[in-house]
């Protein structure tokens, strides 16, 4: 087996880390958005919902409004419709689940989790930026795949 290729991998390459840290945003964007908006629609209803359901639900509609926002994204890119939804599945659904994921166990660990406030949400955007952009950087420089 053929290591050269990774341990020559270089992660000091100023260019990429900037357009990893782009697409990463563009996918915390998306997310945040389904996420939460999910916390906040349980927040002010005070509709009675377990907490894991809450949180679940907001992890689901923050994966599906990612891939729409992106989806979008990458057809004013000129890319048709299938071609776009298939590029915004298959390039950063594993971003999307692990940013998800920490963004709110965070919230779960700080607030007791279901809770937004002013102070929880920079917390909850920094955790969900910073998780998976090591990873995306990874994928660019290795692969040359980006989601925008």
């Amino acid at each position: 087996m053929d290591n050269t290729a990774d341990t020559n991998f270089n992660w000091s390459c100023k260019h990429t880390w900037k357009r990893s840290a782009k697409n990463t945003s563009w996918c915390l964007l998306g997310c945040a958005i389904g996420d939460f908006g999910t916390i906040l629609f349980f927040q002010l209803t005070d509709i009675p919902f377990p907490l894991l359901g809450i949180m679940i639900l907001a992890i689901i509609n923050g994966l599906i409004t990612s891939i729409i926002l992106e989806t979008i994204v990458l057809m004013k890119q000129n890319l048709d419709f299938l071609k776009a939804f298939k590029t915004a599945m298959g390039m950063s659904f594993i971003s999307m689940i692990s940013m998800e994921i920490t963004m709110n166990f965070t919230d779960y660990l700080l607030t007791g989790g279901a809770i937004l406030t002013w102070w929880i949400i920079p917390i909850m955007l920094l955790v969900g930026f910073l998780t998976p952009w090591p990873y995306n950087y990874w994928r660019l420089k290795k692969f040359g795949i980006a989601c925008h």
